[in-house]
């Protein structure tokens, strides 16, 4: 449990801190810039997972299954953040104050860890 919860903190911190420094080597993003950060924070939570391990007792690595629910949930997440307030005006007061990045970041993760 607690190589878990050192896994998810690891995965949180280097792909917020991380994936500015590889999106900005993408170009031509325009308005899907939440999309290609929701993919590349897919991948950094897979890697690093994958990285870890090797470190951590108790954790299997991660498949490519993984991958795929990591950035299909992280997807998810973003166009939830992009859409949903057009169709429904409410949702926007709801949503938290939060950058616009954290939502598919946490989709990321939550596929990451459902799959796990």
């Amino acid at each position: 449990m607690l190589s878990r919860l050192i896994l998810l903190a690891v995965q949180l911190v280097v792909a917020w801190f991380g994936a500015p420094y590889i999106v900005r080597y993408i170009p031509g993003m325009g308005r899907m810039e939440i999309f290609v950060y929701a993919a590349v924070f897919a991948v950094v939570v897979w890697i690093v997972g994958l990285v870890l391990s090797q470190v951590l007792r108790d954790m299997g690595q991660p498949s490519s299954a993984t991958l795929v629910s990591a950035l299909v949930v992280g997807l998810i997440a973003a166009a939830i953040y992009t859409w949903l307030p057009m169709f429904v005006p409410e949702a926007k007061r709801v949503m938290l104050n939060l950058q616009e990045k954290v939502y598919p970041l946490i989709g990321a993760l939550i596929g990451y860890h459902i799959r796990r």
